[in-house]
């Protein structure tokens, strides 16, 4: 039986992320998303939350100190 993540919205902070193919700086960059959009994180690991922009992508990796902290 698949396993499925709940999504949980995370807001960017001021300044933006980057969002990256692996989760290393060094690694591609998708796209940047802008102060106050929401990433829809669907799993953590150390300094990194894997999500997505959207149902429609792009999924990657942004660094955990660019986005909001659970429960604000």
């Amino acid at each position: 039986m698949p396993h499925y993540a709940v999504p949980q919205p995370r807001a960017v902070l001021p300044g933006g992320a980057a969002l990256y193919v692996e989760a290393d700086t060094s690694s591609e960059e998708l796209c940047v998303l802008m102060e106050g959009d929401s990433f829809e994180v669907l799993d953590v690991m150390r300094d990194w939350a894997w999500g997505c922009l959207s149902l429609e992508g792009p999924v990657g990796y942004v660094r955990l100190d660019h986005l909001e902290t659970l429960g604000g």
